[in-house]
């Protein structure tokens, strides 16, 4: 018996605000979206690399103020290539945390928070 991989569902509100956020700083592409009719709530999956996402309009998939921890092999390179998007809502910063290796913590406009870390060598 196995167990395969975990895609996080986050609460999204604002269609325009969630593909600024996600697509166009933080560097994800658009993999599929799904509307039962034009007019109603957008559901999609983004990606960077092996990192999957959903992120919803629907109320009643998940409650917005969720947080994830996504690995990366370079926080820091991430980091520089974040603040080089001069993106007006946020300025991540990096920080060596005491349980081990470096993290970077980003809100999204909805209030889930996206940790982003990478562990030291000997960890």
């Amino acid at each position: 018996m196995s167990l395969g991989t975990v895609t996080p569902i986050l609460r999204c509100f604002d269609e325009a605000k969630t593909r600024e956020f996600y697509i166009g700083f933080l560097g994800f592409k658009i993999d599929w979206e799904h509307r039962f009719e034009p007019d109603l709530p957008l559901y999609m999956q983004v990606s960077r690399g092996s990192c999957v996402l959903h992120l919803s309009e629907h109320h009643g998939d998940c409650c917005p103020g969720a947080a994830l921890r996504v690995a990366t092999d370079d926080v820091d390179a991430y980091q520089a290539e974040l603040l080089a998007m001069r993106y007006k809502n946020a300025r991540p910063g990096v920080e060596e945390v005491p349980w081990g290796g470096r993290e970077m913590s980003i809100a999204d406009p909805f209030g889930n928070r996206l940790i982003f870390f990478t562990h030291r060598p000997d960890d």
